[in-house]
């Protein structure tokens, strides 16, 4: 059995996966260019990925192509309509990074609420030297005991956000999708939870219904002093409709983990954003804890393993019986 890792350096040296004992032809590769995929897939069992794109018309030409693990919860680089024609197991590995993105989003929250951008900046440029006091409050600092927190996905990421942020004195509220025809028990409907957010947090996968949600009409309903945290897909937010709102001051201020395009060029309207007072940027490391990334790779290890000896149970885990 042959199985290929397309793209194993994003993880870190010391974070490897094993393949299935049943695999006697192992390759990995650090990364693969789109033209680079089906010379390096041809004949193979397993394709393993992170983001390397697995779209139909690579399908059409891997005949023997039997599983496909990819090194993440997002799977929306891999045409799981053809892969649950071909019969092909997708899988891919969830919960792991709740702890880390947890964590993650009440930082950004806590930096964004107190000003952490604009402090560190006047450290660095030694402005308390200048204060004619002991404390140099140079820009304004909100407490978030009181806030109302609004939760875009209520799955293992979004309940581990919510968790914490209830710790912290935050009521918190889960937003229906858009465009939802009814709203479920538990749920605000969505234009009226953006309404009411002190910070909105997006935990949702990217999908039709979701791509671009967070738009300029959006953006309009939500509060002046909102802030927005973006951990889960860039492709959820239009960025040049935030950019408008951060500049006008139509929300008070964003945490962007994710960017439509990643890695993002020089000339990206991420960096435009990134160069706002108001806003703070992170090369999507949200997940990426030493105990995350492990706690993946063991997860997806052991699904491939079941599929490799042919353990009936392990299909529960493939995508392909999943209509999401």
């Amino acid at each position: 059995m042959k199985a290929v890792f397309l793209d194993a350096a994003t993880f870190p040296d010391e974070q490897s996966l094993s393949p299935p004992a049943a695999v006697t032809d192992w390759q990995t590769f650090d990364k693969t260019a789109p033209d680079q995929r089906l010379e390096r897939l041809h004949q193979a069992d397993i394709a393993i990925v992170n983001k390397v794109v697995i779209d139909a018309p690579l399908l059409a030409q891997l005949p023997d192509l039997k599983c496909i693990g990819v090194t993440a919860t997002g799977t929306n680089n891999v045409d799981l309509d053809v892969c649950r024609a071909r019969g092909i197991a997708v899988f891919n590995a969830t919960g792991y990074a709740v702890d880390a993105i947890g964590e993650h989003c009440i930082m950004v929250m806590l930096a964004l609420a107190r000003n952490l951008k604009a402090y560190l900046q006047d450290t660095h440029e030694k402005g308390w030297s200048q204060s004619p006091f002991f404390c140099h409050r140079m820009a304004p600092i909100h407490t978030l005991s009181g806030k109302r927190l609004v939760i875009v996905g209520k799955g293992d990421l979004g309940n581990a956000v919510a968790s914490r942020a209830q710790a912290l004195g935050l009521s918190v509220i889960y937003a229906e999708r858009p465009d939802a025809e009814s709203v479920r028990p538990g749920y605000t409907a969505f234009e009226t939870a953006l309404s009411l957010a002190d910070i909105l947090s997006l935990h949702c996968p990217l999908t039709a219904e979701t791509e671009g949600m967070i738009d300029r009409h959006t953006l309009s309903l939500m509060q002046p002093h909102a802030l927005l945290i973006n951990s889960g897909r860039g492709g959820l937010v239009v960025e040049a409709d935030l950019l408008d709102a951060l500049t006008h001051g139509q929300i008070g201020a964003a945490a962007l983990d994710v960017a439509s395009s990643e890695p993002p060029p020089t000339d990206h309207i991420i960096w435009r954003l990134a160069a706002l007072p108001n806003v703070i940027v992170t090369p999507h490391i949200a997940w990426s804890s030493g105990g995350a990334m492990a706690r993946l790779l063991r997860q997806l290890e052991q699904k491939l393993n079941r599929w490799a000896e042919q353990d009936p149970d392990a299909l529960a885990d493939s995508l392909t019986h999943d209509t999401h």
